[in-house]
């Protein structure tokens, strides 16, 4: 595959570079509104979630922005669940108040709750399914259900489970979005975001992308496609991976609590079995008061990268609060569910073995 860097695309006569900009015949006429190495990842993208349409972003959070921005208006409400990826919960909790948008919550397990605020009245429904970080599961299909009945569109987050391990759209969601800078690029070279879902809905945020400039960079685009060549053989070994280390620490005299799904004690896990082919390569867990401490841990730990991200070749290990709820207060990460002694552990790829001795290593005293 090319690396087509060009900003833009020339013409050898006035009619065609018309026919192409109107969208009579295919082209690429700027680089901020499509580009042919971009326009393969997202038909990858497209394909890997059974979508009519895909479009990409700079970043995960540049789909979820523009994604929000442009389908919820001035003086509606959205439904979404408390326990979101800060970058999200921000948005939802901060910015978009500011354009006079109201957001209602419901925990991620409490689906009376859920279906009670969409049947009040929304537009839109967005869901995190598996929560980060502490992997709460949405039954997916029933609240698409609850959301067709009240003429909702929903909205999923599916960058932890991938289309690998789950396809939210075949579930009854409208549209699925990714941070593609996680397991779809998977080396932690490349950061982007990608919409897949109804070709209308995906045809609006593309407009909105179009004049906002978050478009994805060629280059970028090329390493995220790279990535896809081997994504299901490496969520197959994230899955084993994570499974082995959740089991492990399920059973650790140092651990209170372990939120993976695969487990039979997670509270979503009848969800996760229907609705999830495997249950990826992210799990957390809660240290014993008392024991080592969450600083002691992650220091001890000899494979594990301390580094804010998830999703990569390699396992990554931090807390909440200089991760994926940096932007959120105590008392913000503690209303979401999220306790203070958890640590959040991305299973990368490595022998699973190695990993068990480290975390051995690391939990004893």
């Amino acid at each position: 595959m090319p690396i087509v860097q060009n900003i833009a695309f020339g013409y050898d006569t006035l009619a065609e570079w018309h026919d192409v900009a109107i969208g009579k015949r295919t082209g690429h006429i700027y680089s901020r509104n499509t580009n042919p190495t971009v326009a393969l990842f997202e038909e990858k993208m497209r394909q890997l979630e059974g979508a009519e349409a895909a479009i990409s972003f700079s970043s995960g959070m540049a789909a979820i922005s523009n994604t929000l921005l442009e389908l919820v208006q001035p003086g509606e409400q959205i439904v979404s669940i408390t326990e979101t990826y800060g970058g999200t919960n921000r948005l939802i909790s901060e910015f978009l108040p500011r354009n006079h948008v109201r957001t209602r919550l419901a925990r991620p397990e409490d689906q009376t709750g859920l279906e009670t605020l969409i049947a009040d009245g929304t537009p839109l429904v967005y869901l995190e399914s598996p929560t980060n970080p502490t992997m709460q599961v949405v039954d997916i299909q029933r609240v698409c259900e609850a959301a067709k009945q009240a003429g909702a569109i929903v909205v999923v987050d599916n960058t932890i489970a991938t289309p690998i391990n789950q396809n939210p759209l075949s579930l009854g969601a409208d549209l699925v979005i990714h941070s593609a800078s996680k397991f779809i690029g998977g080396h932690g070279d490349a950061m982007g975001g990608v919409l897949c879902g109804r070709r209308d809905l995906v045809k609006r945020v593309f407009r909105y992308r179009e004049i906002h400039g978050a478009a994805l960079d060629p280059f970028a685009a090329f390493l995220l496609v790279r990535g896809l060549k081997t994504l299901a053989i490496r969520m197959e070994r994230h899955n084993d991976n994570a499974l082995r280390v959740a089991q492990f620490l399920d059973a650790h005299p140092a651990i209170e609590r372990v939120f993976y799904p695969a487990l039979p004690s997670h509270p979503g896990h009848a969800i996760a079995s229907r609705q999830m082919r495997g249950s990826s390569g992210m799990l957390s867990f809660v240290l014993k008061e008392g024991g080592a401490t969450v600083a002691d841990v992650l220091q001890r730990l000899r494979l594990a990268r301390r580094a804010a991200s998830l999703g990569h070749v390699e396992t990554f290990a931090g807390i909440p609060s200089t991760t994926s709820h940096v932007e959120c207060s105590m008392e913000q990460r503690k209303a979401m569910g999220i306790p203070e002694l958890l640590i959040r552990y991305s299973v990368g790829i490595e022998d699973s073995s190695d990993l068990l001795a480290d975390l051995e290593n690391a939990l004893t005293l």
